[in-house]
């Protein structure tokens, strides 16, 4: 079969894609069309009359009481009080691992950077109030304005409508979609700016979901789709070893890629003495990217950093049934109840209108001549009314008094189902988003434990937005690192890091050291041998849970007797503690806290403990204590060398008289002998003899 062109290649790959993207849009164009009508009914105003039910009140009152916007506002600030973030463990579960705590920072070194947070809160809210949300990570120049700088970072941007705008493969079935194999991404452009950044003749892609009722004047859009795909393909890596061959010696590993860019590798390899040692066939992961409008392949940008697609979903609300994934957020049951409210508040406005006062009812004859006079009474407020009387049909002459209305209009009673059912709607509403009156019209004299309770009642309906939104982080971390692993690649790159409390710092990654133990050369911090678990943790879901924290802990601290448990409470008390200009106290709390060993200091707070402890100085007391304990040990140290001094002498007494004794000869030892001998006999005292003279 004869090898396809590049531009056969490309409409094929094109003609593909849209096949694929119209089956992906089909079946899930319901479900998505609902989650972009529950974004535009609690933020567009006039969106809660979209549909059959504004048909119905064509030319009336249309009211709209909204509560549903401030039951998601509300579940949008839980988050952005308690934010989530990535935590980067060790895959083999190793202690003490530094460069993890350095991937921490440097991811949010990134975030900040970007400012990430932009994109979450626009995920958040739009999972939250229509079901889905999306962000992406596209690595960037660091400096993208110096020519010579080819260092990259990773960048985390928002991804706008992404109920309308993101869609994976039919076959991915995970909630992060770290399953997907392929992943479309719509771009809307304005005509000028499609042809300003493309140089082509505008030709959108297909854009089906939408819902424009109440948009009178709509920008005229280009649609442009980026499409990530991965590909998978098997691998022999070849190992080998040097001449050498020590035990432990590190292996070269050459990859076929290198092979095929470098044809003279094995060559030089086996010239310099390398012998192959062993293969292993792997599984290589990539991830091609090309954007497509509706007519053509616009650019193919070939393979990205990474080996994850780099779009990350969040769902607020997520099944899979029938095959089909289904999702919602806080607003999609909270509909009907809020169309019936605004039904039943309009009804009762316009009957308001139209019966405020009591209107008289004339004869035609009693008001002839007096029309404009009683039209315009409501702007001209006249002092009084003028009426004509009626006269009798039969002698002509006005009747007395009859210029009274013969009966006045009456305003309708409202029917007791109505206000049955305005009483039921308005009940159904607080169920369904969470009755959170009940948390802002708390009384006063409530108890603690009861604003908890209440507390706590109103935050298991928000928890679950945090805890997919941890999914949705979790994975978050999964790409990044991916991506780093191709991004820093420079040897003895300095990067910034940003610790827990905000601090900026730095670090060196990909940096040559000489190894302590075995004096090899090694490279620390390398992100090419990163393996890492991400984990995700959801913070408190309320300000009352850690108020409920710190009245657990001064309780404690009431019955303690021990004064560093009370010290350490106090200390776990104030790092809880929330308010404007409490920053500064905390973070006393925290220096006191890590000095205690209560908290694992960080890397600044590690520095600063050890420039500390090298410029202290002892007080008058230690020193004098610190002195007589050197004067103690001085005369102990005097005494063994006295001692040992001693018995070197001893020692050396008897190696001389050894010496002597060992150049008399035999016959002057025994006369010397016999001379000691005689010598003792003759002062031993005669038998009997008492020296105490009894």
């Amino acid at each position: 079969m004869p090898r396809l062109s590049k531009e056969q290649e490309l409409a094929n790959l094109h003609a593909e894609a849209v096949r694929e993207f119209d089956d992906i849009q089909k079946a899930t164009h319901a479900e998505r069309l609902q989650a972009l009508q529950d974004r535009r009914f609690y933020s567009i105003a006039g969106a809660q009359w979209e549909g059959d039910v504004g048909d119905l009140y064509e030319n009336k009152a249309r009211f709209e009481f909204n509560h549903v916007h401030l039951a998601v506002i509300r579940v949008v600030n839980e988050y952005r009080n308690n934010r989530v973030t990535v935590d980067f463990q060790p895959t083999d579960g190793a202690p003490n691992d530094d460069f993890a705590d350095t991937c921490d920072g440097l991811y949010r070194a990134d975030e900040q950077r970007c400012s990430a947070n932009e994109a979450y809160d626009n995920a958040f809210e739009e999972g939250t109030s229509g079901g889905m949300g999306a962000w992406r990570l596209r690595s960037c120049y660091e400096d993208e304005e110096d020519e010579d700088d080819e260092r990259q970072r990773i960048s985390i941007e928002p991804i706008f409508d992404a109920d309308t705008t993101v869609f994976y493969d039919l076959d991915a079935k995970r909630q992060d979609k770290a399953d997907a194999k392929r992943c479309y991404v719509l771009t809307p452009y304005s005509r000028d700016a499609y042809e300003a950044e493309f140089d082509d003749d505008p030709s959108s892609w297909p854009h089906e979901v939408s819902q424009l009722q109440f948009d009178w004047c709509t920008a005229d859009l280009v649609w442009v789709a980026e499409r990530y795909s991965v590909e998978e393909t098997k691998e022999q890596v070849r190992f080998y070893t040097g001449l050498l061959g020590d035990e432990g010696q590190e292996e070269l590993k050459v990859t076929q890629d290198e092979i095929d860019s470098d044809t003279g590798l094995i060559e030089r390899l086996r010239v310099t003495g390398y012998t192959l040692a062993r293969t292993k066939n792997i599984k290589r992961r990539r991830i091609r990217k090309v954007i497509m409008s509706g007519s053509r392949i616009l650019e193919d940008c070939g393979y990205i950093a990474g080996r994850c697609i780099p779009i990350v979903p969040f769902y607020g609300k997520r099944w899979m049934v029938d095959g089909v994934e289904r999702f919602m957020g806080h607003v999609r049951l909270a509909r009907d109840p809020q169309r019936l409210i605004n039904m039943i508040m309009s009804w009762l406005a316009e009957m308001a209108a139209r019966f405020d006062v009591e209107k008289p009812i004339f004869d035609p004859e009693q008001i002839a001549g007096h029309e404009q006079m009683w039209s315009n009474d409501s702007i001209e407020r006249w002092p009084y009314l003028l009426a004509n009387a009626q006269k009798d049909k039969q002698t002509g002459s006005k009747i007395p008094g009859s210029q009274v209305p013969a009966a006045y209009t009456k305003a309708p009673n409202i029917p007791p189902a109505m206000a049955a059912l305005a009483q039921m709607a308005q009940q159904a509403l607080q169920d369904l988003l969470g009755n959170q009156q009940a948390g802002e019209q708390m009384q006063p004299n409530l108890s603690g434990k009861a604003v908890e309770l209440i507390q706590n009642r109103l935050d298991m309906q928000v928890f679950i937005y945090m805890s997919n939104f941890a999914k949705a982080m979790k994975r978050s971390g999964e790409v990044w690192l991916s991506m780093m692993r191709d991004v820093a690649v420079e040897e003895s790159r300095r990067m910034k890091t940003v610790s827990t409390n905000g601090q900026s710092g730095s670090t060196v990654v990909n940096e040559p050291v000489i190894d302590e133990k075995t004096s090899k050369r090694v490279i620390r911090n390398e992100f090419a041998k990163a393996s890492y678990d991400v984990v995700a943790d959801v913070g408190p879901s309320s300000t009352s849970l850690r108020n409920a924290v710190v009245r657990a802990l001064t309780g404690i601290a009431s019955v303690t007797e021990d004064p560093e448990t009370k010290q350490a409470l106090t200390l776990a008390t104030i790092s809880n503690l929330e308010g404007e200009g409490l920053g500064d106290l905390r973070d006393w709390g925290r220096a006191r806290a890590v000095r205690m060993g209560l908290i694992k200091p960080n890397d600044e707070e590690k520095a600063e403990l050890a420039q500390e402890q090298a410029s202290q100085k002892p007080d008058p007391q230690q020193q004098y204590l610190m002195a007589a304990a050197a004067e103690a040990e001085g005369k102990a140290k005097q005494a063994e060398a006295n001692t040992v001094l001693t018995v070197v002498k001893a020692e050396q007494a008897r190696a001389e008289t050894a010496k002597t004794l060992a150049e008399i000869d035999t016959e002057k030892q025994q006369q010397v002998i016999d001379a000691v001998n005689a010598f003792q006999q003759a002062a031993q005292p005669p038998a009997g003899f008492d020296p105490m003279g009894q």
